[in-house]
């Protein structure tokens, strides 16, 4: 196996470029990125107010300088004053302090007698108001800044940089150890890297924080998409993104007005660059060997898995196994009152640990064959998925023939349970169904572009969504996927593993599966979600027409209305439904290539200043049904391909004890 790695001299060409921004960043420390003094309220000198804004701003110096960040008010009524400061994540406190304390002062000048206003430096900001603003995601003030010079390559570019913003975010959002702030660095092509920050006000909440930074994500495509660097400065949050690393870097002295200590200065500059020159090649270097070996060993490790089978668990898992004793009794025995469903794994039982901690636990039947090899492929994702629209694995057990996985419990169970119900989808209001659709095309993506792992589903439909209880969606069942080395773009099988209504058509007629199959099903999903309508209930009627045939016929008469939910109609935003008709149309288009990548489709999403191409015809099938009364849509199967000598016809052969075979017609 070839891995693909950044070739050493542009590790040290970028190491040059790092010391340079550096001397860039001592040439220009201490000038203000941007203000605002909003608002036409203003105070006099000597007033309440003022003497309130004269106590607040030096508290908040001197009580925040050390954690980075601080919120505070002064004075009571109409004349209290709300203060708040944080600086970059990854400044020493000494530079916090300092930046705060010329903020503090320049602030009261660049805004004089102003309620409120607010600074930005490169290493902290500063804001105050008569209005508390606390702990409340503010869009009110956003400064847009983007380089002159454009990117060669911007779609490659742009994909990258969304991805690493993205997988950015959620580090902040969702990792309680960052403190809301993350940087990262990513390729955009084979020698060529580009580093990113995003930062949130530590007064925000996690859904508060990854919500302000995908709104100023978008900000970012609409100003500085294919630049070579930009940055977004929000009240609430800020990120930036730029062609050389501006992060982690040492601070040096400001320079000196007196001759001697001038000349002292440029001295010790002198002396000092050659050193950090060498240290920053030796560290480059090492972090390209570890790197390199770290990928070395994951892959070897993942195929050598699969050789030994699944009681050879070895690395990392060792420490995500669980006791079975404790499993046992955190499901009172695996009993019957426990149980939350069963699956072609097995059965899943709701647990409870002894610290309080809500789990779910697939119990693997003894006799599951297919479950064997589900578990396998989970044991190796375990632990190198991670994202919230994911369902975390917590780990697994295996003791003798007891074989279990142990994730989240997710409190309103799977998306079918609430979409397909008639009284529970008439509470699926129009901003919860976007806030599922959203959420599960950034999982997609996340498992196609952003994880440590390119990964495939195959099975994504609405059983396999979970709602949280904030109703977010988590994806999960990760048995049937399939993990893609860096390169790697289309696999192939001969057995045919998943449901159908949800299988893209080279999948399900030729066993080839890639990224654009979780988007064919993605489409699917997204339709239902909007008309409120299984895919396969539509092979149940007297029509031959599938979910897609029918909304694309609607679609292309102009009745695209006619495809939403009933419950929909009075309330939902009429554009917004419809541009996900038309995005949903792009997913399930017949000719692979027509399909668009998950990060296109998250950009459709997420700005509606992204236009959206028009789509060609969905792909169908027609139907032969063996089974009298019985959809095989609305069933799973594990199937074996065979096909005619004229390739007219493929017939997928039960292998799972169904001794049903259907005929799929291709009506091309």
């Amino acid at each position: 196996m070839v891995l693909s790695a950044p070739p050493l001299p542009f590790l040290i060409s970028s190491s040059l470029l790092t010391l340079l921004a550096a001397h860039l960043v001592f040439l220009a420390s201490g000038a203000p990125l941007y203000y605002t003094c909003p608002g036409a309220a203003n105070y006099t000198a000597n007033s309440t107010f003022a003497n309130n804004l004269d106590l607040l701003l030096p508290a908040l110096v001197s009580n925040s300088s050390s954690s980075g960040f601080g919120n505070e008010s002064r004075g009571s009524g109409s004349e209290e004053v709300y203060g708040l400061v944080l600086c970059r994540g990854d400044v020493a406190a000494d530079v916090c302090r300092s930046c705060l304390q010329n903020g503090s002062r320049e602030i009261r000048q660049l805004c004089p007698t102003s309620r409120a206003a607010s600074v930005w430096y490169d290493e902290c900001r500063l804001r105050y108001s008569n209005q508390n603003f606390f702990s409340t995601v503010d869009d009110s003030a956003k400064f847009l800044l983007g380089s002159n010079e454009a990117i060669s390559d911007p779609d490659r570019f742009n994909r990258a940089l969304m991805g690493m913003m993205r997988n950015l975010t959620a580090q902040a959002a969702y990792n309680r150890s960052s403190r809301m702030f993350a940087t990262g660095e990513a390729f955009f092509n084979r020698t060529s890297k580009l580093y990113g920050l995003v930062q949130c006000t530590r007064d925000l909440s996690p859904d508060s924080c990854d919500r302000c930074l995908n709104g100023t994500i978008s900000d970012l495509v609409n100003c500085c998409a294919g630049k070579q660097g930009g940055r977004v400065l929000g009240s609430s949050c800020n990120l930036r993104f730029e062609l050389y690393r501006f992060f982690g870097l040492p601070e040096p002295p400001s320079p000196s007005t007196h001759g001697d200590k001038s000349n002292k200065g440029r001295t010790t500059v002198v002396i000092v660059i050659p050193t950090l020159v060498v240290i920053l090649l030796i560290s480059a270097l090492s972090v390209y060997l570890i790197k390199m070996k770290e990928k070395r060993i994951l892959f070897e490790w993942q195929e050598s898995w699969f050789e030994r089978g699944v009681d050879a668990l070895g690395g990392n898992e060792e420490r995500l196994q669980f006791d079975f004793s404790r499993i046992k009794a955190a499901t009172n025995n695996f009993s019957q009152a426990n149980k939350l469903g069963e699956g072609g794994f097995g059965p899943v039982y709701k647990g409870k640990l002894r610290n309080g901690r809500e789990i779910a636990v697939k119990r693997l039947s003894v006799n599951s064959g297919q479950g064997v090899q589900e578990f396998k492929n989970e044991v190796v994702l375990i632990s190198k998925l991670q994202h919230r629209n994911l369902v975390r694995h917590l780990g697994c057990c295996v003791q003798g023939q007891e074989k279990l996985l142990i994730y989240e419990f997710v409190a309103n169970k799977s998306l079918d349970r609430h979409l397909f119900d008639p009284v529970k989808r008439g509470r699926l209001e129009w901003e919860t169904r976007y806030k599922i659709i959203e959420g599960i095309a950034r999982g997609l993506l996340y498992l196609h572009e952003d994880s440590r792992l390119k990964i495939i589903h195959r099975d994504l439909k609405a059983s396999n969504v979970l709602l949280d209880e904030d109703m977010n969606p988590k994806i999960s069942d990760f048995g049937m996927s399939r993990i893609f080395v860096t390169d790697e773009a289309q696999g192939n099988t001969s057995r045919i593993a998943g449901t159908f209504g949800y299988m893209s058509p080279e999948y399900a007629m030729h066993g080839q599966f890639s990224a654009k199959s979780d988007v064919f099903s993605f489409g699917v999903l997204l339709l239902e979600i909007v008309s409120g309508q299984k895919n396969n209930s539509f092979y149940q009627s007297t029509s031959t027409e599938d979910l897609l045939s029918y909304a694309w016929r609607l679609w292309k008469e102009g009745r695209a209305r006619e495809v939403i939910d009933e419950c929909l109609k009075e309330s939902a935003p009429m554009e917004e439904v419809l541009r996900c008709i038309h995005i949903g149309m792009l997913c399930v288009q017949e000719s692979v290539t027509d399909r668009p990548t998950m990060s296109t489709v998250v950009l459709m999403l997420s700005s509606s200043s992204v236009s959206v191409p028009t789509p060609s015809p969905p792909a169908y099938f027609v139907v032969d049904n063996y089974k009298q009364g019985t959809s095989i849509f609305s069933k799973e199967f594990d199937w074996q391909i065979s096909s005619t000598s004229d390739g007219s016809t493929t017939k997928l052969v039960s292998t799972s004890g169904n001794d049903s075979s259907i005929t799929v017609l291709d009506p091309r």
